[in-house]
């Protein structure tokens, strides 16, 4: 059975958002449905995983849709369109493979404009005393393979307008997810940008506009099993699992109008696209980011799990017990947990914002030394709501 695509927008006062219900049919013709509320929540059913595909080489794969007008600028780790309006990106993508997730160089913290966008990217200035984070697109911690890399992470086109609750917080949390999903499933193919719309408030004497939402869209195209899945997180912060974030990537493409992996065979693009299947993601971030390969945490094996096939898992795990998350009910009786084979319910967070130092600027030029739980970043004598 067959279900059509249904896709409904709505505009509300000053926010604009996407209100979208998909159905879709999976191998053993369930349906999964996704409702997108105002208020950044989402409601979905589980799907059934992609199983036994056929992958090949498919060069730059992350790099999604361009018009003949568009220049792509290519730095050492990572592509990006640059949007001039917005002085943004309208998305940054890259490969992230298991190896690369091994920490060689430390962050600059050395903030640049990029000298290969000829319009001229944000400066220091935009930033200065506006009470958003610098936050990144492609995230340094995925850039310290190289010192290249690490260095072309901190350029302005790389950067967006965040809250720091967001940017230290659930973002932050996606960020080292993908992480940890990269040594799991040896290399995926990430794009991640800002939601641009054109009533966007802005900062700095460049105009720099702040999204509302961001997304980030990621693909495992690695055999036994290839799978995709987006999210979409309001500039906010917030103390919800992420799951409460993932979405089709058909969704993502809806909202941002941003074709992602057309390079994929068209059955492969269709297929993954429009499938969200929460169960083929651990949810559980393992610190894959250390300095050095004596670190047990930084070291991932082969799962000993057998497929469906007879084979050997060519997932990589970081699992003392040495199965991926999609076999862990093959382990010992001994080994195994109660329920391994359905989700695990994510531990209650502390509802509470966390604590940070106020981002604003006193009298004498110097950065505020107050620390604050507001989530714009502010104490309340420099604006905190």
């Amino acid at each position: 059975m067959k279900h059509a695509l249904l896709l409904l927008f709505a505009i509300f006062s000053s926010h604009t958002f996407i209100y979208a219900q998909q159905q879709t049919n999976t191998v053993k013709e369930k349906t999964v449905s996704i409702l997108l509320y105002t208020d950044g929540t989402w409601s979905y059913a589980d799907t059934a995983p992609q199983h036994n595909q056929s992958t090949t080489n498919i060069s730059s794969l992350e790099i999604p849709k361009t018009k003949p007008t568009d220049k792509i600028i290519s730095h050492t780790g990572s592509s990006l369109l640059f949007n001039n309006k917005h002085k943004q990106a309208n998305w940054v993508a890259y490969e992230l493979t298991s190896d690369e997730t091994n920490k060689q160089f430390d962050r600059t913290d050395k903030f640049l404009v990029d000298p290969m966008v000829k319009s001229g990217t944000a400066t220091d200035a935009d930033y200065s005393g506006s009470g958003y984070d610098r936050g990144h697109l492609a995230p340094a911690a995925d850039m310290g393979w190289s010192s290249a890399t690490m260095a072309e992470s901190f350029y302005y086109s790389n950067i967006s307008p965040q809250l720091p609750g967001f940017n230290r917080g659930i973002w932050k949390k996606l960020e080292e997810l993908v992480r940890t999903w990269s040594v799991e499933n040896n290399a995926l193919y990430i794009v991640t940008g800002p939601v641009l719309t054109y009533d966007l408030p802005t900062i700095g004497p460049d105009k720099v506009s702040v999204p509302k939402y961001f997304y980030k869209v990621i693909l495992d195209y690695t055999q036994p099993e290839i799978n995709g899945i987006g999210f979409i997180i309001p500039n906010t912060s917030s103390s919800a699992p992420l799951q409460k974030f993932a979405v089709t990537i058909d969704s993502v493409e809806k909202l941002t109008d941003i074709d992602f992996y057309p390079s994929l065979p068209d059955n492969q693009e269709t297929q993954i696209e429009k499938t969200l299947c929460l169960n083929c993601w651990s949810w559980k971030s393992t610190n894959t980011n250390k300095q050095g390969s004596d670190n047990k945490e930084s070291t991932s094996v082969q799962c000993k799990g057998i497929t469906k096939a007879g084979a050997q898992c060519k997932n990589k795990t970081l699992d003392p017990s040495g199965y991926c998350h999609l076999h862990t009910t093959q382990q010992a009786p001994l080994q195994s947990t109660t329920n391994t084979d359905t989700q695990t319910a994510p531990a209650k967070s502390n509802t509470k914002s966390s604590t940070v130092q106020c981002s604003g600027t006193t009298k004498a030029c110097n950065r505020c030394k107050r620390t604050t739980t507001n989530s714009n970043g502010r104490c309340y004598q420099h604006g905190g709501n």
